[in-house]
């Protein structure tokens, strides 16, 4: 095995790649706190409903607090999409049921009675947001970690703001700049590097996480000049997957997904005759998931891996792509 390949800056065999238990362990807790992070606006929004709901004195009077009506519509189980397709006949029958069924056999308890339906409620849709919050945090760490590389080894670099998407250059306050990035762009030997998160490359017809491409912020200035930059194989020269979902009981199936997503980016590069790098990054990695991503890479159909708990790995792995 050559020294020259990036992997082995980090990685001396398959057993590096798994996930230790204490990374398991540290990675339920932060998705604990961040599912604690969300559920705040909702508690707070049930703290108001109750202080409201509270000036009445009787279930049936809650239909007459005008300010209470969407979070009465929540209640009733009726979801904030669902509400934007009913009448006001509608919404109010939705209210009254809720009142004849479940507030007023409460008796004095129906507020808080009200109180708790919201919640159950508004733990579905706080559930229902958690669905890819992994992918999330592991977007933020990645984000993170090539900021500081960028950073330390004094490059100064521009970044695309999710709502505005607009391009914003570094400044020296950068703090959870990661929570609103979409793509990051810095020069390597006066050549300019753009890495775009969750882009639809559309000769692959897929979703790729990390696109690493040979162009400038300026080249992707507008939908008329993205569109036109992304249609082009020769601007790719890395592509990656990231998974980070921590739970071990879905590693596998992570990795299903990530294996068949670079097979096909191989395959639609293959046929044009080119080969840009291809890497993946996890959380949750098994022995032998371990081992089959260890033989891509000695192979060479995989050019980087790193485990995304693995401090050193993620170091590793985000200076070899910001010296590509």
């Amino acid at each position: 095995m050559t020294t020259d390949k990036p992997y082995c800056q980090h990685l001396n065999s398959s057993d590096d790649l798994v996930t230790p238990y204490a990374a398991i362990r540290s990675g339920f807790v932060a998705l604990a706190l961040e599912k604690n992070r969300r559920a705040t606006p909702f508690v707070e929004q049930a703290r108001v409903l109750k202080a409201a709901a509270s000036r009445t004195k009787t279930p049936i009077e809650l239909a007459d607090v005008e300010d209470i009506q969407p979070a009465l519509l929540t209640a009733a189980g009726v979801s904030d999409k669902a509400a934007g397709y009913l009448d006001s006949q509608d919404k109010m029958a939705a209210i009254r049921g809720l009142i004849e069924n479940f507030l007023e056999p409460a008796g004095a308890n129906f507020i808080e009675e009200l109180v708790f339906r919201f919640l159950l409620i508004r733990g579905d849709t706080l559930g229902g947001s958690m669905g890819n919050v992994g992918g999330i945090l592991a977007q933020r760490k990645l984000t993170r970690m090539l900021l500081s590389t960028l950073t330390v080894a004094g490059k100064s670099y521009q970044w695309l703001h999710s709502r505005t998407n607009q391009w914003l250059q570094m400044t020296d306050e950068d703090v959870d700049i990661e929570l609103q990035l979409k793509g990051l762009s810095w020069k390597n030997n006066q050549q300019s590097r753009t890495l775009i998160y969750n882009l639809t490359v559309p000769f692959i017809r897929n979703n790729v996480d990390l696109c690493l491409l040979r162009c400038s912020p300026q080249e992707l200035a507008t939908k008329k000049l993205a569109k036109a930059t992304y249609k082009l194989p020769t601007v790719y020269l890395a592509l990656g997957e990231l998974k980070g979902g921590i739970d071990p009981a879905g590693a596998d199936e992570h990795w299903k997904t990530a294996r068949s997503a670079l097979y096909r980016i191989n395959q639609a590069f293959m046929t044009r005759e080119l080969k840009p790098h291809t890497f993946f990054i996890g959380a949750a990695i098994a022995k032998a998931m371990a081992g089959e991503i260890w033989r891509q890479l000695q192979e060479e159909t995989l050019t980087n891996a790193a485990n995304l708990t693995g401090e050193d790995q993620l170091a590793s792995i985000s200076r070899w792509l910001c010296s590509l």
